[in-house]
């Protein structure tokens, strides 16, 4: 394949689609995506001769070696002891007591709930699972079918990643070089209107198929209840508080933010008695078996990213593209497609980091914003976590459940479909993602 860039032919061999196959290859006999992506990066630098091998060592040290990152296991910990101190319930009860109200309260309850713990954990499938063991056995004695109660977890667990304070957003602004607090600004109302499409879809299908009855109670009887709830659980909403109000404000960066937010919520753990010194080697080993499975992915993308960059793959795959069509909204929606489609095989992380810098120059060429960009492929990713084949969500509630995961991305149909609309709209309505940044970025 010839590719044209700046007035010269890029000719891809067999020093790219072997790496390219052996890659995918390896994903498809379950090798763990980080070293499937070395092994890629290792075979295209040996076989092009375009860096020394010796510059892989130095390459996955520096890759990793950003203050920015430190945020990742803070946040993922945070999650882990939000759950083991039960504070995880406390946002539950006040979510019910919002929603009790209307028919359909404990479906809303539940998106809600996933929505809270998105904007600590930074993860969905930690939300998942969390937010599945507490609510899909309710769920299903609320009315809900089984596989559809998986559904509503698994879908509103998606905001993991799209609501800040959001791990995927510190990877791309690592990737791309922009700022993880600005990226989490800019996320705030697309992370909400997914939130809200998700909640909406359930409203309309609880309608249609009346799975949950109730909804009958007067205002003092709901207000009395919601100041129930809030007086028993206030103290939860100060981890939030705390991350929200310190990043948004500038007086705390995310990973200071993070930092903060870990020793919080142990000692309310403490003042509560619901955390113990025995309880901290087994949270420390589960945060760090997810962190574990990220960084070395970032690691190990930095040399494949040189290679791309030096065989000039990105500028290429722009000009490839830009010749069939230089229509913006087609290119678009071709972008939507790839992102889609890859968020369907293969994890976040990875996609992230091979993606961002081949897709990149292509949003630049057609005019669109950076930060615009980086909110569109994360939100189209974050479709993938409820689409099989690999749909992480479906596997974790699934798992939690044993309700067969066909059955559970069945019933999530209607969710994707309103997620792609939220996708579309911040593709091609900026302001949806510029609205609350400052001038310079818009």
């Amino acid at each position: 394949m010839l590719w044209q860039q700046v007035g010269q032919t890029v000719e891809l061999g067999w020093d790219f689609y072997f790496p390219v196959i052996l890659f995918v290859s390896l994903i498809a006999l379950a090798v763990p995506v980080w070293a499937a992506i070395g092994a890629a990066a290792i075979t295209m630098l040996v076989m092009s001769g375009d860096l020394p091998l010796s510059a892989v060592g130095e390459s996955l040290f520096t890759g990793i070696d950003a203050f920015a990152l430190t945020a990742v296991p803070l946040f993922i910990l945070t999650g882990d002891v939000l759950v083991r101190t039960g504070l995880s319930r406390k946002f539950l009860d006040v979510a019910e007591a919002l929603t009790c109200w209307t028919k359909g309260g404990f479906g809303s309850a539940t998106v809600l709930v996933c929505g809270m713990f998105a904007a600590i954990s930074g993860s969905d499938a930690a939300g998942a699972a969390a937010v599945g063991r507490m609510t899909i056995n309710r769920l299903v004695e609320s009315g809900y079918p089984r596989p559809y109660a998986c559904a509503l977890v698994a879908a509103g667990a998606c905001t993991g990643i799209l609501i800040p304070p959001s791990i995927a957003y510190i990877i791309i602004g690592l990737v791309l070089g922009i700022s993880a607090s600005t990226l989490f600004l800019a996320a705030l109302i697309p992370g909400l209107a997914i939130l809200v499409s998700i909640l909406v879809t359930n409203i309309i299908v609880n309608r249609l198929y009346s799975y949950e009855t109730g909804g009958n109670m007067s205002v003092s009887e709901w207000s009395a209840n919601l100041g129930k709830s809030l007086k028993s659980g206030w103290y939860a909403f100060i981890v939030p508080g705390i991350i929200f109000y310190g990043i948004f404000s500038g007086r705390l960066t995310p990973t200071e933010a993070g930092a903060t937010a870990v020793v919080v919520t142990i000692a309310m753990g403490f003042i509560l008695r619901t955390l113990r010194f025995s309880d901290f080697p087994a949270m420390l080993v589960s945060s760090a078996k997810v962190n574990g499975v990220i960084l070395p992915i970032i690691a190990f993308s930095a040399p494949l990213a040189e290679a791309l960059a030096i065989m000039g793959v990105p500028q290429g795959f722009v000009t490839s593209v830009t010749g069939m069509t230089e229509d913006p909204y087609v290119l678009i929606l071709l972008m939507i497609g790839i992102l889609i489609a890859a968020g369907c095989v293969m994890e976040t992380t990875p996609n992230i980091v091979i993606l961002a810098p081949i897709l990149k120059p292509l949003a630049d060429n057609i005019g669109m914003n950076e930060i615009q960009f980086c909110i569109m492929m994360i939100t189209a990713l974050g479709v993938g976590f409820i689409t099989p084949p690999l749909g992480l969500n479906l596997f974790v509630v699934s798992g939690i459940t044993g309700e067969s995961i066909l059955k559970i991305a069945a019933r999530a149909i209607p969710f994707v479909l309103t997620m792609l609309i939220v996708v579309l709209l911040i593709a091609y309505i900026p302001a949806i993602s510029t609205t609350l940044l400052p001038d310079i970025y818009k």
